[in-house]
C-alpha cells in the first residue's frame, strides 16, 4: 500500500466517534476504514444500479 503523510483538519469528537464505531483505535485508522467503507458503498450501489434485481444468489445453503 502507497502510503502518503497528509495533513488534514478534522472534527476530534467526530473523528473519535467514527474510531469508536468503526471499531479502530486511531482516527488515521478511522479515515482509511471511512474511506473503504465510502467506496465500497459505492461500488456496490454502482452494482444494485447496472443489476438490481438481475442476479441470482448461490450461498451456503444451495
Amino acid at each position: 500500500m502507497a502510503v502518503a503523510l497528509t495533513s488534514i483538519r478534522l472534527d476530534k469528537r467526530l473523528a473519535d466517534e467514527a474510531a469508536e464505531v468503526l471499531g479502530v483505535k486511531s482516527r488515521t485508522e478511522a479515515v482509511h476504514a471511512a474511506l473503504r467503507e465510502i467506496v465500497a458503498l459505492k461500488r456496490f450501489k454502482k452494482l444494485m444500479s447496472k443489476y438490481g434485481g438481475k442476479l441470482e444468489f448461490s450461498g451456503h445453503d444451495e
